[in-house]
Parts: structure tokens; C-alpha cells; sequence
């Protein structure tokens, strides 16, 4: 695993940088990132699901989760968590992985080949009267398509989460 300060330098200019207001309170949409039976209904782009979603959020433990596609195919991602202060910040790894947990590359998954490893991912939650202000960072991502793809597929997520909130 790369030391988080590396993975900042080496990625300040590839960032994906997503800001949300949730109307739903800072307990409910922490709630949402951090159990698995929420993310399960929300994680993935439009017309994915979430049939696998494992989480054991404290300092140095790991999240596993699985989007599936309207084809059947399964994408899976893995992290660790760096960084936890309970309903305001989460700060993790995150990398493309096999159904058992091991990291593997994104072009295993028809990504381009400089895709990184190993990306960071920094979430934090905000009271803004009564609602939530969601910001999500994704480090290292790319440029060009795949950060618009990326870009894409969070604002897609975030979509099915706004809705599951309501």
C-alpha cells in the first residue's frame, strides 16, 4: 500500500472533485456510506446493482464491494480505511479487485493500462441546515475520458443515493 502522501503528490492534478447536497440529515447519509444493507441499494452507475458489500470501517479495515451490470457482469473494488472521524470524514484506498479480495488491475476490467493501482478516495459530511453536504475526492484518477467517465459514474451513483434518501 502507498503511503497517503504519495498517493496526494502524485495525483493533485488527476482528481475527481464531486460536491452533493443531500436533503436528509448528516446521521442519514453517513449511515448510507457506512452500512452495507444502504450501500447495497444505492453503490454503482445507473442500471448497476450491488449484490456484494462487505465493511469493516475503522483504521486499517477494509471494504469490499461488487457493482454488477445490466449484462451480468460483476466489477468488483476493494480499499482499506486511512482516515475515519465518525459522521464527518472518511479517507480510504481504493483498487480494482477480484470476487476473493485481491487487488488486480483495471485493465483486467477493460480500463486502460495507466490506470493506477491504487487510488485514494476522501469523503467528507457536512451539516448545511438540516441537510448534508457530501464531498467526494477521487485521487488519481487518469485524465481525459476515464476522469470523465469516473466523474460520470459517481454523479450516477449519487443520483441512486439522492433517491434512496428521499
Amino acid at each position: 500500500m502507498a503511503n497517503v502522501n504519495e498517493l496526494k503528490q502524485a495525483t493533485a492534478t488527476r482528481d475527481v472533485l464531486i460536491t452533493r447536497i443531500f436533503d436528509a440529515p448528516r446521521k442519514l447519509v453517513w449511515q448510507a456510506w457506512t452500512e452495507p444493507e444502504h450501500v447495497m441499494r444505492w453503490w454503482g452507475p445507473k442500471d448497476f446493482t450491488s449484490p456484494v458489500c462487505k465493511i469493516d470501517l475503522r483504521i486499517g479495515g477494509q471494504y469490499h464491494f461488487c457493482m454488477r451490470d445490466q449484462n451480468g457482469q460483476d466489477y468488483w473494488s476493494k480499499g482499506v480505511y486511512l482516515e475515519i472521524i465518525p459522521m464527518t470524514k472518511i479517507m480510504a484506498t481504493d483498487s480494482f479487485s477480484d470476487a476473493e479480495g485481491n487487488t488486480i488491475p483495471a485493465s483486467q476490467y477493460g480500463l486502460p493500462e495507466d490506470w493506477p493501482n491504487e487510488l485514494l478516495v476522501t469523503m467528507t459530511f457536512e451539516d448545511l441546515d438540516g441537510k448534508t453536504k457530501l464531498t467526494i475526492r477521487h485521487q488519481g484518477i487518469p485524465d481525459g475520458q476515464m476522469k470523465e467517465m469516473t466523474s460520470a459514474g459517481w454523479n450516477e451513483s449519487l443520483d441512486k443515493l439522492a433517491d434512496m434518501l428521499r
